[in-house]
């Protein structure tokens, strides 16, 4: 790189947490720099929150058509290269959109869209434009994760046979009907914000994003039992799906709100004719695989007998542990270089970029809508949408 690339953002504004954290991610290798955004629907809050950050006051915007316009109408050495979007659900579309059409990069955040029909519409428009679209699916910046996927890649673990992945948390998991902390007044729960699906739309779409990075394997059909377990809820809180994957592959797949105790617990096991793997994300430095007749090993992160991938997306020497932040930062880098090679002219490599994209993100919301569709249909397996 010759130079930072230029980011700007729309949400994240003051008090934010998932934009502090793109921030911070962002910012990691010095490779890119805030330069512009639009950080609250809010103009007063936008510009209080552009002040936070130490922007050129003329660069904080009172609206993202504004920034969009304005940023594109900038000189090729002075407007933004690509935008992260970090607002609510139902606004992930619109403004994906008046950044393409304004031809800027995109980096959004997941789920891609609200619905399948805006997916792919947006799939057409990334098409169309050529531009780059990056989703963080955080998860997979991982080395670890990384390391895994190199296994089954390699045949390591032989034919894939069962996936299980779990994401539960804990933090809704309580009738709190009537107080300050309601998980009823929370957008999420909200469907004109959050589309057809609360739980299995915000973790579950991980659950299925990981699997599917990890082992390459596409879900032909599924069946699943969605449940809102809260009183006055309107979307799922709970889920619980099986999973058939072309090929033959089955698979369980467990995601939760209202699992008390639970964190942030998301995990997952593959499993092979010849072995299978084990990685949790509370403790993300450690890939546990294991064997039928031999002991079990721990492979663990900033090792050199680990792959390129997960050497190349580690930070630190081994023994100084990485996690959520590095994982979010490895998918920044990655779409980054996509970007300076699209701003050097250069080809790219031919293995192609590590980041989630366009079709991953159609892959979510195909997701939700099969889980949904099967847990409201007698009939119970549904035929995955063709992607």
């Amino acid at each position: 790189m010759k130079r930072k690339i230029r980011m700007g953002m729309v949400g994240g504004g003051r008090g934010g947490f998932i934009g502090q954290v793109h921030r911070m991610a962002a910012n990691l290798d010095g490779k890119i720099e805030l330069v512009a955004g639009c950080f609250s629907s809010d103009p007063e809050k936008s510009r209080i929150s552009g002040e936070d950050y130490f922007l050129d006051p003329s660069r904080v915007y009172a609206s993202y058509q504004e920034m969009a316009e304005k940023e594109a109408a900038l000189p090729a050495d002075q407007r933004i290269d690509f935008v992260s979007i970090v607002v609510q659900n139902n606004l992930h579309f619109p403004v994906a959109e008046t950044f393409l059409k304004a031809g800027i990069h995109v980096i959004c955040d997941k789920p891609m869209t609200t619905t399948l029909e805006s997916a792919f519409e947006l799939r057409d428009l990334v098409d169309e434009t050529g531009l780059i679209f990056g989703l963080t699916h955080n998860y997979t910046g991982y080395p670890m994760v990384k390391e895994a996927r190199r296994m089954v890649q390699d045949g390591e673990l032989g034919r894939i046979v069962k996936v299980v992945t779990e994401y539960p948390q804990g933090y809704a998991a309580g009738d709190m009907e009537g107080t300050a902390d309601s998980q009823i007044a929370n957008w999420r729960a909200d469907p004109k914000i959050n589309g057809i699906s609360n739980c299995m739309g915000d973790i579950g779409t991980h659950a299925e994003n990981l699997g599917h990075y990890i082992t390459g394997l596409e879900i032909d059909e599924l069946c699943a039992d969605l449940s809102t377990f809260i009183p006055g809820r309107v979307l799922d809180d709970d889920g619980n799906l099986l999973v058939r994957y072309k090929g033959g592959a089955k698979g369980l797949l467990y995601a939760s709100q209202i699992s008390a105790g639970d964190e942030n617990n998301l995990n997952i096991r593959v499993y092979g004719t010849k072995a299978s793997l084990e990685w949790h994300q509370e403790d993300p430095n450690e890939l546990i695989v294991k064997y039928s007749q031999a002991p079990r090993k721990i492979y663990r992160r900033g090792n050199g007998y680990l792959g390129a991938a997960a050497q190349a997306n580690s930070r630190t020497p081994f023994a100084h542990p990485e996690g959520f932040i590095e994982a979010f930062a490895n998918i920044y880098l990655a779409i980054a270089a996509a970007v300076n090679d699209r701003i050097e002219g250069n080809e790219p490599p031919a293995e192609g970029y590590d980041f989630p994209d366009v079709t991953d993100g159609i892959i979510g919301l195909a997701f939700i809508q099969a889980a949904v569709e099967s847990s409201q249909s007698d009939e119970k397996w549904i035929k995955f949408p063709e992607v």
